[in-house]
């Protein structure tokens, strides 16, 4: 039988392999410390989420949102919904976890802070919001032809801010004084949301977060979303099942969507 050496492992391994093994441990340890520190970090980021609807025909945080004088107002039935997106504070930051789990889950958007609160104008949300009320009052009562020295409209939306909501309020003014001029209601008793800023021409323009807003949207009952037509693209990520997205580019086209989709004709869809 031939001989066969025994084999046994080095109980003392050389004094190099030592220093490497520890090389190696410490760099790990400082590694895995980097790494969590950089996931615990600050980071100049906001998550923006479906946020609340408030019915332009009715009231929301316990204030009719509008008030009409020096015209006839009409009972409405149904709703017209402004939306909102809901985002951590301007003085809030992610976390790297925070900010990845973010941008993995479709209902939810990571944008730099700056991209939701410019520097230097805390306040620019409400004058938005304000001069969209002022030019979603104009762009109504010049499509119905009244005077705003004789219609006064006021509009309360408590803390919703932004430009965003003029479309939605213009078709609430023009519901709640004319309807569809048929003696019927612009909604005929559907849950409509949309979206889009309104100009005194009536014209719509685009706005941000739409894959967000169809959501919260969906989520409080409508089943057709009005969005700007350049924005189709965008409402149509990850759209939420039954909302039909409808473009429209001015609040006329608006009107004779609600109008077709009233008397069963045919409806644009993005």
């Amino acid at each position: 039988m031939p001989y066969v050496p025994a084999l046994s492992a080095d109980p003392k391994p050389s004094g190099r392999l030592t220093t490497r093994l520890r090389a190696v441990l410490l760099c790990a340890v400082v590694l895995a410390a980097f790494l969590a520190l950089s996931f615990l970090a600050p980071l100049p980021f906001t998550k923006e989420m479906p946020g609340a609807t408030a019915d332009a025909l009715n009231s929301y945080q316990g204030q009719q949102v509008l008030t009409i004088a020096g015209a006839p107002v009409r009972q409405t039935s149904g709703s017209l919904r402004v939306v909102t997106i809901s985002a951590t504070g301007p003085a809030d930051s992610l976390t790297l976890g925070q900010a990845v789990s973010g941008w993995l889950d479709p209902n939810v958007a990571v944008v730099p802070r700056q991209a939701v609160y410019p520097p230097g104008n805390p306040s620019a949300a409400t004058q938005q919001m304000t001069q969209s009320q002022d030019s979603a009052t104009m762009a109504a009562l010049g499509y119905l032809h009244l005077s705003p020295d004789q219609v006064k409209v006021t509009v309360n939306l408590g803390d919703i801010g932004g430009p965003s909501g003029g479309q939605m309020l213009s078709l609430a003014i023009i519901d709640k004084l004319a309807g569809n001029g048929k003696g019927g209601d612009l909604t005929g008793g559907h849950n409509i949301a949309g979206t889009g800023t309104i100009a005194n021409d009536g014209t719509v323009g685009a706005v941000g977060g739409v894959a967000l807003k169809t959501h919260a949207a969906a989520r409080d009952g409508a089943t057709v979303f009005l969005v700007p037509r350049g924005e189709c693209s965008d409402a149509k990520v990850n759209p939420p099942a039954g909302l039909r997205l409808v473009p429209v580019n001015t609040l006329t086209d608006s009107l004779n969507a609600l109008n077709a989709l009233n008397s069963g004709g045919p409806l644009p869809s993005c």
